[in-house]
């Protein structure tokens, strides 16, 4: 089967590996056929080099790792050690093992659920990141009435927009370097920022003041501390995604003197809030067509997540997707 190898820091190497042995599976295990795979800006550090930034590398040059790193996989079951899955499913979710590059995946099941099979498995990516989305706005104050901030309007920080509206946020405020005007509408940005979080802070009146700010920026530290000192008075900040550093330097004295809350976590009950996302999606029929933007085949790896790595305005989620049959 194939499977791709990173070589070098932006360089993958396709190969041929021999096919899993269903009967190897562990408990739990369910054996995927590869029909489509996600970029995620977490993975993205992999692909430049850094080493140990991600759940599945953990020290072992990247190099090494077949298939690594993708970890929002769509697949059709081959085998299965779960008792929620069954062969001939088409699931969604975790690739746990972030290596979801690969023809055939071996995959925790309790990070997998089926989605509407009228959705092509490149929209049906889209599931897994909703799903993370959903669960993040779960441990927030409720949405509804509420001026939302938005830092960064990549992929995440646009479910996060789109979700925060369709919740009946009062103002959702997007804030990128990059140009995503032409994003506002299709995903509820009611105010666009052309800034770097910290130039807009420095200009926002204190009547202005979001009650929510998520950063979903992610990869250095400076915005969280641009997060925290947006949040209006009480106001909650939530830090979505996988830090790139272990110590984050913050403004106690700001969180302390404006009675701040900050949350963050991983995404927990896989399952379920896979199912959540896929009745959004139902819902919103609009959403996943215009989030998956762009996509690739399996032969090319390469120019999917180089093209990930450019600030391209229109460029929203990348799918890698096989033919469908």
């Amino acid at each position: 089967m194939w499977s791709y190898r990173l070589v070098a820091p932006y360089t993958f190497e396709r190969c041929e590996l021999p096919e899993p042995d269903p009967e190897s599976l562990a408990d739990q295990q369910v054996l995927l056929r590869f029909l489509a795979a996600g970029i995620c800006g977490s993975d993205l550090p992999g692909f430049r080099g850094t080493q140990g930034r991600l759940p599945g590398d953990t020290g072992t040059c990247a190099a090494e790792m077949n298939g690594f790193p993708a970890h929002e996989i769509v697949g059709e079951v081959l085998a299965s050690r779960h008792p929620a899955h069954r062969p001939g499913e088409r699931v969604v979710g975790w690739a746990s093992g972030f290596d979801g590059l690969t023809g055939q995946v071996i995959a925790d099941g309790n990070g997998l659920a089926s989605y509407d099979p009228a959705l092509s498995p490149a929209y049906a990516v889209g599931l897994q990141p909703l799903a993370c989305v959903l669960y993040a706005l779960e441990q927030l104050p409720e949405i509804a009435g509420r001026r939302v901030a938005i830092l960064g309007q990549g992929s995440i920080g646009l479910l996060f927009s789109y979700v925060a509206k369709a919740l009946g946020a009062a103002e959702v405020i997007g804030v990128d370097p990059v140009d995503r005007a032409g994003l506002a509408a299709p995903f509820g940005v009611d105010t666009t920022v052309r800034a770097t979080s910290d130039r807009w802070v420095t200009h926002l009146d204190a009547a202005d003041r979001p009650e929510i700010v998520i950063e979903a920026v992610g990869h250095q530290v400076a915005t969280l501390n641009d997060a925290i000192a947006a949040a209006a008075f009480g106001g909650t900040v939530f830090y979505f995604g996988v830090p790139d550093d272990d110590s984050y330097p913050i403004s106690m004295r700001t969180m302390l003197r404006n009675n701040l809350t900050l949350r963050s976590g991983v995404t927990l009950d896989r399952a379920r809030v896979l199912r959540d996302a896929d009745e959004f999606a139902r819902r919103h029929p609009d959403l996943l067509p215009n989030y998956i933007t762009h996509t690739f085949a399996p032969d090319d790896v390469q120019s999917a997540f180089e093209l990930a790595c450019r600030p391209v305005p229109e460029r929203v989620k990348i799918a890698i997707a096989e033919a469908q049959r």
